[in-house]
């Protein structure tokens, strides 16, 4: 999960739709921005390219129960079906970090160790970060049903590859320095737009006597 700039002011239709009994947050308007401002990136996995796009709440209407949420345009927020379903849990009713209004890479340490994604909260009693931890955490680990085995075995995989992209490119700019390809490569994917930044984002940072003069690509929000 990574810092997200999102565009204003809100699609037209949502304030039509609005005023409907059964009027939808889902038009094409609404749906064409998300996909621009989230680079057609889930916000929570950060897979890209995304196949099953969701408008996802990132705090529950509770169908209608809170009106004032249906239609907020900063409460709509584009996710994967699979981190949608299982955020769907009662544990995140009270929200999860706002990635659009904080930097989640200041609270939030994204690692993968081996075969393992782990989490960690800059501070441990904070709920918030703590909620937002575990979902990041179970949309690669959950396996309560043959489905979400296999979509978050999926994940952990792509993941796998992204990261192992970045490791060999490091090695090669351990061996050349001076190598512009090279460097334009590891700044692309070091860019919030690519496919899980969070992870790799942190890594680099993680391994900063190693590599100093990349520090400058993952700074974070002021």
């Amino acid at each position: 999960m990574v810092k997200v700039k999102r565009s204003f002011p809100a699609p037209e239709s949502l304030a039509e739709e609005a005023k409907k009994a059964g009027g939808r947050y889902d038009k094409p308007d609404v749906i064409e921005r998300l996909e621009k401002d989230f680079h057609n990136k889930c916000y929570i996995c950060e897979m890209k390219e995304l196949q099953d796009p969701n408008v996802e709440h990132l705090l529950p209407h509770k169908n209608g129960k809170y009106p004032e949420r249906k239609f907020d345009w900063e409460n709509l927020f584009w996710s994967c079906g699979h981190c949608n379903g299982i955020k769907k849990n009662s544990r995140y009713d009270e929200g999860i970090i706002d990635c659009c209004k904080q930097d989640p890479e200041k609270y939030l340490f994204f690692r993968l160790k081996g075969s393992e994604v782990v989490i960690e909260t800059a501070d441990g009693e904070n709920e918030l970060q703590k909620r937002t931890a575990l979902l990041v955490t179970e949309t690669f680990s959950m396996k309560n049903t043959g489905m979400r085995t296999y979509t978050s075995d999926e994940r952990l995989k792509l993941l796998q590859r992204e990261m192992n992209v970045l490791y060999k490119q490091l090695e090669k700019i351990h061996k050349k320095p001076a190598s512009k390809i090279t460097m334009i490569t590891i700044r692309s994917l070091l860019r919030r737009e690519s496919a899980f930044a969070a992870f790799k984002r942190r890594y680099v940072r993680d391994h900063v006597m190693e590599y100093p003069e990349l520090q400058k690509y993952v700074e974070l929000d002021e």
